[in-house]
């Protein structure tokens, strides 16, 4: 196991690395002159004397590749900088995002897997019935709708139909009813892939020899179909798992942003609109590590789950 993890960690830095890189330069690509953008008055000019001493002491008349390893060199450390806007460490004003989609990601999963576990295994328990055929047009439903849309139906049924949720906000603490909009949203777009995968390694699980063995031996059906089909159908299902939840936590900007969720993703936009670089760089790093960590965990769950897979790594 611990040779696995090892091997897997080397292979995560030069991606990582890459990633750095990427990112470093797409704010060499955007148009316009930072400091000039970001001390540009309300009457549309900049003083040309305050913006040559703002750019001398953010480091910008250093050659690229200068202004990259000092980041990268402060990065490593933990020290992403200071906001332009607020002043504020980057990585604390992250951290303190990231609380909030943490808390809307696992939301999200779990009405996630409160839809698309029983939809996929009912489905392919009953495969060709007419449950199979609604759970599936709703799955296919479920990927085809736009986030933003299904956002707004939410909105327009809940909260001002019905009136009994809020349309947007975080409330006094990230109150649970503001919370259960943004994360239906999430989660049904979730459960409509997660679904679909389901009842495919559940299908196929369902056809071994394994189970033709276990019903001849008069198991109960039930024993059947969740001790031993269901067991072996959630190996394909944990990789899906995981790239939903690493989706989940990178924020949705577009979500976080309609329903005013101070998370991460909202983070980012508003930091892209008002040009604040050390933000935006902090947050695709940030994102880039919890992306990469979190595929390296259902890499080690899918090797403890597997044992071929184990197998195959000891040999």
């Amino acid at each position: 196991m611990l040779s696995f993890i090892l091997r897997r960690l080397l292979l995560l830095l030069p991606v990582l690395l890459l990633v750095s890189i990427i990112s470093f330069s797409l704010f060499y690509l955007a148009p316009g002159d930072p400091a000039e953008i970001l001390l540009t008055g309300p009457m549309g000019t900049a003083d040309p004397v305050t913006v040559q001493e703002f750019r001398h002491k953010a480091g910008f008349d250093d050659p690229p590749q200068i202004q990259y390893l000092r980041w990268l060199s402060r990065a490593v450390r933990g020290d992403l900088g200071h906001s332009y806007i607020t002043g504020e460490r980057v990585l604390d004003a992250i951290l303190h995002s990231f609380r909030s989609t943490l808390r809307l990601a696992l939301a999200s999963l779990i009405i996630s897997f409160m839809i698309s576990i029983p939809i996929g295994v009912l489905s392919a328990v009953k495969r060709g019935s007419m449950f199979d055929f609604l759970g599936m047009a709703l799955a296919l439903l479920g990927v085809s709708v736009p986030n933003f849309w299904l956002a707004y139906l939410l909105i327009i049924a809940f909260a001002l139909r019905l009136d009994i949720l809020p349309v947007a906000g975080y409330g006094l603490n990230g109150d649970f009813e503001h919370l259960i909009l943004p994360a239906m949203t999430l989660g049904i777009s979730a459960a409509a892939v997660t679904s679909r995968v389901m009842r495919t390694s559940m299908l196929e699980a369902l056809s071994q020899d394994y189970i033709l063995a276990a019903r001849a031996r008069g198991l109960h059906e039930r024993s059947v179909v969740l001790g031993h089909a269901l067991r072996n159908a959630l190996l394909p299902v944990i990789t899906v798992v995981g790239l939903n939840f690493t989706y989940l936590l990178n924020g949705s900007p577009v979500v976080e942003t309609i329903f005013a969720w101070p998370g991460i993703g909202n983070l980012m936009t508003y930091s892209i609109y008002d040009r604040d670089y050390p933000v935006i760089l902090g947050c695709m790093l940030f994102l880039a590590v919890l992306f990469l960590a979190l595929n390296l965990l259902v890499d080690i769950c899918y090797y403890y789950l597997n044992p071929r897979l184990r197998h195959e790594a000891e040999h």
